[in-house]
Formats: C-alpha cells, structure tokens, sequence
C-alpha cells in the first residue's frame, strides 16, 4: 500500500491500459443493447477550456456508467473543423487554415486524452477532411435531386471586411461579430435547402421530444414561429402608376383591419423597385435601407423609416378608405410577402412609425370594459372587445378574426391560412475554408451538379489571403474546369458551406464510417437516434433545428429510417470565474492580479490596486479563463473530473473555485486510504450494508438522471460512514463496492483501487455494483418532538410504532422535559411518523 494516490502516475498507467486493450471501441457487431452518448463537438480553436472539460466529463460519467450496465457504447469524438476563425489566422498570423487547423486538433486531443475520457477514438473524425466533406458533398447532391435544393436571389447580410454573408445571429448591434465593420444587405445569389417544407413536422416532432428540456423545445417552437391567420390582398387605386394590381400581405391579427392606417413594403418589393425607377429620392432611401442587418432585434432597436411612394390602395372592407402606401426600413423581404398593413393603435413598430410620419391612429381593440374614446398614449397589442370597426363591433377579438376571414373567403379576396416565421436555409458562404459546393455552373447548361465519381471536390491548397474575399474566386485553375454535362468551359461553385451542415449529420457518420458511402443505413439505426445529447444551451436552435431538418431529409429520400436525431438532450451550465481589472481598464487574468487586504486587489505586474469584476463565463477576451492542463498537472485527472461534477447541479453554471478542486483532490486521498483499510475482517454490520444499498441505488439513479452532483454527494455519505465505521466484512465489502461506484467519476483511482485489492482486469469492464432492494425499506424514522410548537427534540422510532408508545418516548426526553420545565402535558398529539406536538 503506498501512504499517497500519485496521480500522475495512475493517470498516465491507466490511459495506457485502456487504450492498449481497446476498452472504449464500440463494436456494431456486438449483440449487447446498443446506446449512443454524444457530447456535442469541440471547434479546434487550440485549447481545451474548462467547458470543454466539464461537458466532456458529464458524457464520460453516463457513458462509463452504460458500459457497467451492460451496454455496448458508442461514445466518439471528432471535430467540427470548418469555419471564419481559420481563416482569420491565416490572415493574421501567415498560415494556412489547414495546418492551423489540424496543428489545434493535435494539441486538444492530448488534452483530452489526459483527462481520461472513455472515447472510441477509432471513430475520431474531422469535418475539413476529405473523407467526411466529400460524403457531405455526395449528401448535397442527394437532396438536390429530390428538390430540396434550390439557388435564389436573396437579401442578405453582408460583411464588407470579412467579404462574406453572416447569418442574422452573426450579427451584434448592427456589426460583423469578427469584424466589427457595419453590416450591409446585399442580393446574392444563394444556395438554399427546403427547410420551410418540414416546418410543421419539425414543431409536431417537438411534442415527442419528452427528454428535452422544455425551454429549448419552446425556443425551437418560438422560432418556428406557427400563425394562423388571414392572408389577403390590397387593391392598388391606381394600378397602371403601380405597375401591379394589389399588395398581398398576411396577418395575424385580421381583427385590427379597421385599424390600417398605411401599408408598408420592403425596400426589395416589386413596388418600391418600381417607384425608384422614376423618383431619385425612392432609390436613396432603398439605398440607406441596404446598412444595418436584418435580426429581428437590428430591425426592433433601429429607427423607423419610410418613403411615401405617393401610392394608395382600397381598403378591401370600406371601398371608402384609401391607405398610402409607404417603403419601410422594417419590412423585409424575405419575411412573409414582404409588405404588411400599420396598425399603430395595436403594434409598437407600427405605433413609431405612424408617430414620425403623422399618420393616423386609430384604437379598434379595447379591453373588457374599457372607454373606447380614450386617447392612444402606447400601443395595445393585446385581444379584448372589437370597437369603431363596423360590423365588428361588440365582437371578441377571436370572434372578429373569425368573421373577418369568413368574409374574405367569401368574398374572394384572402384565404385563412398558416404561416411560419421559418424561412429556408441559406448555406452559401464567400469563403475559403468550407465544404465546396459539388456544383459546376456552365452557360449553357446551368448550375449541374458534380458526377459522383468526380467527388469529393477537395479544396486546393495554394491559396492565399492577403486580400479580402474569398481564395476560391482567385485561383483559376481550380475554378476553371469544364461542364460536367456538355463539355463546354465553365466554372465551379465557389462558395462554401455553411458549417452548421458539417454539424447536422455528423453523428451519423460516427454511427457508421464505410468509405464508399456517408454511411451504412442497417449499421447506423443500431445506434441512433443518439440516446443523450449534451451541450451548450446557445445551440438550442440553429444547430439543433437544422440536425433535425437534415435528419427528416434523409428520412424523406429513403437514406435513413428516423426522424429525429437526439432522443434526449441536456443542456449544461457554463464554467464562471471572477473577472478583473486595472485601474485603467484592462482586462487582467487570475494570474495577474492577488488578494490584498479588507478584500483589496493588487495588479501584481504593477502593484498599483485591481478592480474585482462580475463573476462571469470564461472567456479570452475578458482572461478569466483557467488553463485545465496545469490544473491536471497539479491535481490529477480524477480531482478535476470530481469538482466538475461536484460543486453544482449540471444544469447550472459552475464558478470555478481554487478551494474546492483542492478539496476534491483531498477527497481522492480519503478514497485511497480506505482502500487501504480493507482487510480479511469477519462479522456483519446491518447499518453499513443498509448505507451501501441506499448508496447504490442513489447513485444509479443520480446518474441515469444526470444529477451528477447528487452521485457525488451519495459518495461522500458513505465514504464518511465508512471512515467511522469499525472494521468488519460489511465495510470491506462496502469499500470494494466504493470503487465500482467512482469508476464512471473517478476513474484513475478506481483502477488502482481495483488492482490494489487484488482484482484481475479492468474495473471500467465490471458490472455495476448490485444490492438487496429489501435493505432500502426504512424499518425506522426519525421524527419531530414539539413543545407548544417549537421543535426540541427528535427520536428515532420503528415505522409504525404504536401511538402510546410514541407519546411515551416523548415526554421521556430530556429536552422536552426541561423546555416543560415542570408544567403537566395538556394535549400530545401525535402524527404517526411525523411529530410529536406536547401543549403544556
């Protein structure tokens, strides 16, 4: 027995073994109940982070745990490669994206080998790779085939400095989230996928998610966005001036028609191109709407904008009323039919519109009771009772909207219908370091895709980036090639795409690697859908909307037999640190700054005095980041997989603390020296083989839930209980159970806990501990002893112990009977297994 755990020492033993024998290979062979744990995966950026650490080690934990169940395990890990941030070191710092790529992935799997995580890394795969990239590419030209491909004209937002399109959440506060360089819309020509196809199949999929958590699934239903309402047409007055008949828009609310005071159309809609054909000032203001980025908060923070066209159209329920129609800077395009009607009464746009442009404002909507006549200070956007709306009038909201759509049905000019805020997925990138897009566009021909035995289309390594925009358009002999379908001199796609399609199948692949093919359909539904998902919470939509989508695509096309990829799903909290900073405004590392006196802090390169800042997610750009490596150096392995778990629900956010990773590696000093302990004891202990059952069953349970740190804490119970208890049978064995139980947290310690007591093999092959489920029922419970109300005293008792005997052991208690302090017992009453309530 060595006095000491050396953790550098097990650490890199035990890595050893594992990966000699091949324990974490999954095996689809195998005829063991198959799962698939999946942590979502890591962007090369160079260094793991403590994020990664404790998402990691939550998957290792369930994964571990599985295997000692009995489960054949797919647990893999590979890389989601692609993407700006390569790209942005190659212009920095003179290198390529790959070499800086796959340089970073080198460095992050040492890392996380070091941690001990039990990966199948035979499955390890990167999405930059021509052997992923080229089936992604085969995937393309699948979906293209069934129609779910299409190329468009669409507005988007556009990086000038990075010369790339951003997707809405890529832009913050009107800026490039990397270049900070003011966004401007842009029509392109794009690439989209069908995603509006499977719209209301991705929200009734929802309600089969019960593994979900339920604020994702309503992030994702938010973002959806189901309406039903009235879509409908506005008669232009004049329609030879317009060049066009009518104005179709689409609403919700059909009840507030009475309420239109103007219409509003996009810059991009048929009728403002026309107005700017002949009006100078029309085509500036379209000009001016082109800045500034097209998210749902760009378009609610900015100004509100518009250019009277000079335009009317009839109102389709008063032949009396003209509306103006106006150009606005808050209608897009791309939204719905790109133009709606103002109701400023009832919408808060509409209202600041409508005030700017002194346009009237007209109330139709009142609640229950309320004064019709009174003045319009804000907007109302709530239902209540319909008022100054004709035939309306006196009508509910919901009876009013019906009545409105009855009668634009019947009169021929609006259908009631369904509409989604979903739009469909533009995945052309203008950059370099992406999946080529496997199409050739030929003059004659138009856009073909590649021939099949031509892919994968591999990037070309001799790019360079010291001009903006992207490599592929500048590299002829790349670009340059001709048409698959007539021979005649055309050129290749050039832009990439979209990462988030890297990450919509990736699990598949892991599921099933065969080299002709993306994947083997019979092989990968062994594994899928993935049984447990875990990742950030700031992935809930895109990525794992866009998973589903790709998942029901290939459902759709007959390449898989599911639908959706993830059955359940756990968001995780985020590692936090204090921040800190100079007097001047620095940001300042943990390493930067130290504790001074009354709760001061110094700037130690200085010495002049550092503010402590919010406790906030670790982040470079704040340097409130820990380093994991020389913590593992420090520590060990299993003390920092101990404290990930251990020091808060996994659901939350974690503050790191140098405390208590010092109090988890004290802790697997506690574990070594129990096992040390063990014995050839003899004679029972009914008490500690009661705690081991409970233990065992907590810890099961905590685990199968994720509750991590409710496992750890059942462990500290019974290490604590078994540190007091005294030597016999019963505690050895408690003890050799002990290292079955940290084997999925601890795992280091548990395999030289394992060899230590003489067992052959490894422990990460046996089984879960089991116990006699008759140990958990309590024969005693300890109840409450209340003196006029106030607790003094507990007992313990046998479950259902006679009421006399009860009252008995009460008033016997010393405490109770110094806090009656003489005075006789009035009334005892006695709640059989609860309390005992004494009024003197």
């Amino acid at each position: 027995m060595i006095d000491r755990f050396d953790p550098a020492a097990a650490d890199a033993r035990w890595q050893a073994r594992w990966a000699e024998a091949g324990s974490f290979t999954a095996d689809s062979a195998s005829s063991k109940p198959k799962t698939f744990v999946l942590e979502m995966f890591p962007y090369p950026s160079g260094r793991i982070h403590m994020g990664h650490v404790r998402n990691y080690t939550m998957g290792d934990v369930l994964a571990r745990f599985r295997r000692m169940q009995g489960f054949e395990v797919l647990h893999p890990m590979g890389w989601d490669a692609f993407g700006m941030p390569a790209e942005n070191a190659a212009m920095e710092k003179g290198v390529h994206p790959g070499g800086w790529t796959r340089a970073n992935i080198a460095t992050m799997r040492d890392q996380l080998k070091r941690l001990g995580f039990a990966l199948d890394w035979s499955r390890e795969l990167a999405t930059c790779e021509p052997d992923y990239y080229g089936h992604e590419q085969a995937l393309f030209l699948d979906l293209m085939e069934a129609g779910l491909v299409y190329r468009k004209e669409s507005e988007v937002n556009w990086d000038p400095v990075d010369a790339t399109v951003l997707a809405n959440e890529q832009v913050i506060d009107g800026r490039g989230w990397r270049s900070g360089a003011l966004v401007e819309r842009r029509k392109l020509n794009q690439w989209f996928l069908k995603i509006t196809d499977f719209a209301e199949e991705l929200i009734d999929g929802l309600g089969t998610l019960d593994q979900w958590p339920d604020k994702v699934r309503l992030m994702q239903e938010n973002w959806i966005g189901r309406s039903q309402g009235l879509k409908f047409s506005f008669a232009l007055a004049d329609p030879a001036a317009a060049g066009m008949s009518q104005i179709d828009v689409f609403t919700t609310r059909p009840d507030t028609i009475f309420g239109a005071s103007f219409v509003a159309v996009s810059a991009g809609h048929p009728i403002a191109q026309g107005v700017a054909l002949g009006h100078g000032g029309a085509r500036k203001f379209i000009d001016e709407c082109r800045t500034g980025g097209t998210t749902a908060a760009e378009i609610e923070t900015a100004e509100k904008r518009g250019f009277d066209t000079g335009l009317e159209v009839i109102h389709p329920l008063d032949p009396t009323r003209r509306l103006p129609v106006w150009i606005a800077n808050f209608v897009l395009m791309d939204y719905g039919t790109g133009a709606l009607f103002g109701v400023p009464a009832h919408d808060a746009r509409d209202f600041e519109f409508a005030t700017k442009y002194d346009l009237p404002i007209r109330r139709v909507v009142i609640p229950q009771g309320g004064d019709p006549e009174a003045s319009v200070d804000e907007p109302e956007s709530g239902y209540g009772v319909a008022v100054h709306s004709d035939f309306l009038d006196g009508l509910s909201s919901e009876e009013a909207i019906d009545e409105v759509i009855r009668r634009a049905e019947a009169g021929g000019w609006g259908t009631g219908t369904i509409q989604y805020r979903l739009r469909d997925w533009g995945v052309s990138r203008q950059r370099y370091w992406g999946t080529p897009i496997p199409v050739v566009h030929c003059a004659g021909c138009g856009p073909v895709g590649v021939p099949r035995d031509q892919l994968p289309i591999i990037l070309p390594e001799d790019v360079s980036f010291d001009v903006p925009g992207n490599p592929l358009d500048r590299h002829p002999t790349w670009r340059d090639v001709p048409c698959p379908s007539c021979g005649a001199a055309a050129r290749r796609e050039t832009d990439t795409l979209d990462t988030f399609v890297n990450s919509s199948w990736y699990f598949i692949r892991f599921a099933s690697q065969p080299k002709d093919q993306p994947f083997d359909r019979a092989e990968a539904e062994q594994w899928l859908p993935v049984a447990q998902y875990i990742g950030g919470v700031e992935h809930a939509i895109l990525h794992l909307l866009y998973a589903r989508f790709w998942t029901r695509a290939l459902n759709r096309i007959g390449k898989i037999g599911m639908t959706e990829p993830f059955k359940g799903l756990f968001t995780q909290g985020m590692v936090t640190h204090e921040t800190y900073k100079s007097l001047d405004g620095r940001w300042l590392g943990p390493d930067e700054v130290a504790d001074g006196a009354g709760g001061t802090m110094t700037e130690l390169a200085t010495g002049t005095a550092a503010i402590r800042g919010r406790i906030e997610k670790m982040s470079k750009s704040k340097k409130n980041v820990v380093d994991p490596e020389p913590i593992v150096d420090r520590y060990g392995a299993d003390a920092v997989r101990w404290f990930m778990l251990s020091d808060s629900p996994p659901e939350r956010d974690l503050e790191w603390s140098e405390a208590s990773i010092e109090g988890a590696a004290r802790f697997v000093q506690r574990v070594w020296r129990l096992v040390g302990s063990v014995g050839t004891n003899e004679g029972s202990d009914p008490a500690i083989d009661k705690r081991l059952a409970r233990t065992i069953s907590a810890v099961g349970a905590a685990i199968d839930g994720l509750a991590f740190n409710k496992a750890i804490a059942a462990v500290y119970e019974l290490v604590g209980a078994l540190e007091k208890a005294k030597p016999s049978a019963s505690r050895d064995d408690a003890i050799a159970k002990l290292v079955r139980l940290i084997s999925p947290m601890a795992p280091h310690l548990a395999e030289e806990s394992w060899a230590l007591l003489g067992h052959g093999g490894l422990v990460s092959d046996a089984a879960w501990p089991t116990f006699n489920p008759a140990l958990l029922v309590d024969d005693e419970v300890t109840i409450a002893v209340q003196v006029n109300g106030k607790l003094r005293d507990t007992i313990t008792i046998a479950r259902g112990m006679d009421r006399d005997a009860v009252e008995a052991l009460a008033l016997a208690s010393d405490k109770v009977i110094r806090a009656m302090d003489g005075a006789a017992p009035r009334k005892v009453i006695v709640v059989p297994d609860r309390l005992v309530n004494i009024v003197a």
